[in-house]
């Protein structure tokens, strides 16, 4: 076979120049070969021998990735070099030998009527002959390829083949069928994701974005856009949660405790009517099979108190008569009690007052209203391990209920760092809720306009059912076998023959190809500014170890840190009652103090109600990052708000309401009946400390009128 192609090439060696010597001056310059072979959307060229190094410019030089055109009658064929040989190597010098290139067809370019602009297709119509000259293409075709619509795309660096032309990658087509961020630790994946979401905020600053972030790294690089939410300002009440992630809190493992869990199943719908029914009427609209109780089940997102689940856990305890049934009713009052006192799950338990703030909640997380804040970071350090897959579950599955409920009005895209933690390949690993909640956008998220961009370094390790739906991929630098095998294996595109690369790729450089860009690419990403790097660098262990700051002070700081994990400030803290009570509507709760409008930090104003509504507002919202009022000086406390709307009567017991609830919500003699709100009727019980840190008639109005607040929550 080679011995005929080799008698082939110097046969019609003549006829090679003939056709070269036809060609346009434009052409013949740029002419590289011939085509033998067309099969599918395959095809062979075999190139010209007398080209070498002196005449051919480095750009106009084949190599793997090039992007070749094949003019056609009013269309240019388009075809990426996927593979390059000498079938019959030279055996002495001066010995011609043949040069083979393989060609995977991508699509044409249809030229207009005067051959000054043309439209890119994907697919091939027409295809090549045999005999037809191969040529690079020109850096208008490379234009008209790669940039398509400038509108709907954005920039996200530059191509291998010629750096003058930018790397853009379609939005809607990007985001409206996900992707993925492959790469091993250390290529850059974080920089790549920073750099693509902060293309797409640039051209979309009223986007909605979520971002799971498990190493508190993106919110250096998205300062002027991020709202950033952590474990110290989180609010994710639990009777948000489903059945499965509450019983995942709860109890754990359910091996061998099936009856808490028929406990808790049997128990908590009660909890739920109750709350909805009201305390006057709950003997009546709690009987078994009640329409009250029949209108929730254990998943329905609305609000009930653990104070009410112990109360009728205790109620069952005290009617049994076998003390052995009593263990599953201890059991559960026992880990309700622990989380309940345990400050690394007061975002979840620490509510001071139960109440539907789920709108709130919605508004802070998926950006309702934008605010000038379009993406959301979630930082999940300092979570407790246990339920960090519950958190991620939550959110997953808010996101899909968020866009079917608002029927693709508002579409939303969730970003999930280190994804092989929530959908590993195996199916015994993982929390399956969780799992199901991600697959769920995967598959179904399209249609109502959720979109998922998984980001992850060992593709081997994640759902390859997940990774399936990503229809765009940026595969950086990957040398283990089995991560490069599952990604070759997600190609079904003709550029696959690029991710022979994927070992070689340098840092900052990506395989891209997919429905988000026009053709596969080689891509080598733009450079992101320091002040927008994330904060993921290796750590410089021969600078850091030339100098000792290893002092008491320096670990008296560390382990402030570290046991203020999930510890909300007392800012905070008051900032959130007084909204959920309804004292402050607007300014934040911490400066409460007469004559000083001072914010706590990072604690900007909240929304307000609008006239003729009355609402306690989110705690989730009281952490706003846009800070709007704060921003520009128009804070005011609680207590001056309300004097200039009530008598001065009512204004002086405002101002009371204000001092009281400053000095009970930080640890003082009050804070533990603050703290467990949830768990009783009154959360500022008359004793006699309050009592003594009270004076005057007003001071006692100011607490009886606090009572009454927070009797009505």
């Amino acid at each position: 076979m080679a011995e005929q192609m080799e008698r082939a090439a110097g046969a019609n060696g003549a006829a090679r120049l003939t056709n070269v010597a036809d060609q346009p001056e434009t052409l013949k310059d740029r002419s590289i070969g011939r085509i033998v072979s067309v099969t599918g959307s395959k095809a062979i060229v075999l190139l010209d021998s007398m080209y070498d190094g002196k005449r051919l410019n480095i750009s106009d030089r084949p190599e793997m990735g090039t992007l070749l055109a094949i003019a056609q009658q009013n269309t240019v064929v388009l075809a990426i070099v996927s593979a390059l040989s000498v079938p019959v190597p030279a055996q002495g010098e001066g010995d011609n030998e043949i040069w083979i290139a393989e060609l995977g067809l991508v699509g044409e370019l249809r030229m207009t009527d005067d051959g000054e602009s043309a439209t890119f297709n994907r697919g091939v119509t027409i295809y090549p002959s045999l005999g037809d000259r191969v040529r690079v293409a020109n850096t208008k075709e490379l234009e008209w390829a790669f940039c398509g619509d400038m509108n709907g795309s954005v920039r996200v660096g530059g191509i291998r083949q010629d750096a003058n032309i930018p790397a853009m990658v379609r939005v809607n087509d990007l985001l409206g069928k996900h992707f993925a961020i492959l790469g091993t630790t250390g290529t850059g994946k974080s920089c790549t994701t920073a750099l693509i979401l902060r293309s797409i905020l640039e051209k979309n600053p009223n986007a909605h974005i979520v971002l799971l972030d498990p190493h508190n790294e993106y919110a250096t690089a998205f300062k002027e856009w991020g709202e950033v939410i952590n474990p110290r300002n989180m609010q994710l009440p639990y009777w948000l949660l489903t059945f499965e992630e509450l019983v995942e809190v709860l109890i754990g493992d359910t091996t061998g405790r099936k009856q808490e869990v028929e406990i808790l199943q049997e128990l908590i719908p009660l909890c739920k009517a109750r709350y909805a029914s009201g305390r006057n009427n709950e003997q009546t609209s709690l009987r078994r099979g009640g329409s009250e109780v029949s209108r929730y089940t254990v998943d329905t997102p609305v609000p009930y108190r653990m104070s009410d689940l112990t109360s009728f856990i205790d109620d069952r305890m005290g009617k049994l008569e076998n003390k052995k049934d009593l263990h599953p009713y201890r059991q559960i009052r026992q880990r309700i009690d622990m989380i309940s006192q345990d400050a690394r799950y007061s975002f979840m338990f620490g509510q001071l007052t139960v109440y539907d703030g789920m709108a709130q909640i919605l508004g802070r997380i998926f950006r309702v209203p934008v605010n000038n804040k379009p993406i959301t970071i979630l930082e999940l350090t300092g979570l407790p391990t246990e339920i960090v897959n519950v958190v991620v579950s939550v959110l997953c599955r808010m996101t899909f209920d968020f866009a079917l409920w608002g029927e693709g009005q508002i579409p939303v895209t969730l970003v999930c760092e280190e994804a092989h933690r929530y959908v590993p390949a195996n199916p015994n690993a993982g929390f399956e809720p969780c799992k199901r909640s991600i697959a769920k956008i995967a598959k179904e998220g399209r249609k109502y306009g959720a979109s998922l961009c998984i980001v992850t370094q060992r593709p081997a390790e994640i759902d390859p059912t997940i990774l399936s739906q990503c229809n765009t991929v940026f595969a950086l630098r990957m040398s283990n076998d089995r991560d490069q095998q599952i990604v070759q294996s997600a190609v079904s595109d003709t550029g696959s023959g690029l991710l022979e690369f994927l070992p070689a790729l340098g840092q900052r450089e990506a395989i891209a190809f997919g429905d988000g860009v026009t053709l596969p690419v080689r891509i080598r990403f733009d450079e992101l500014p320091p002040s927008a790097l994330p904060r993921s660098s290796t750590a410089k262990f021969s600078e850091k170890w030339q100098s000792s700051i290893g002092d008491e002070d320096f670990l008296q700081r560390l382990v402030e840190r570290w046991r203020s994990t999930g510890i909300s400030d007392d800012d905070d803290q008051t900032a959130m009652l007084a909204e959920a009570i309804g004292l402050n509507e607007g300014a934040n709760a911490a400066s409460v103090e007469k004559g000083n409008a001072r914010p706590a930090s990072g604690a900007p104003a909240l929304r307000q109600a609008p006239q003729g509504e009355s609402r306690p507002a989110s705690p989730g919202v009281r952490q706003r990052a846009t800070g709007d009022a704060v921003a520009n000086g128009e804070a005011q406390p609680a207590a001056q708000r309300l004097r200039r709307r009530e008598a001065p009567a009512a204004a002086a017991v405002a101002d009371g309401e204000a001092n009281v609830l400053r000095r009970l919500v930080p640890a003082g003699a009050a804070a533990p009946q603050l703290a467990a709100a949830a768990a009783a009727p009154c959360v500022v019980p008359a004793n006699a400390e309050v009592a003594q840190s009270t004076s005057g008639a007003t001071d006692n109005s100011a607490l009886r009128s606090l009572r009454n607040r927070l009797l009505k929550r």
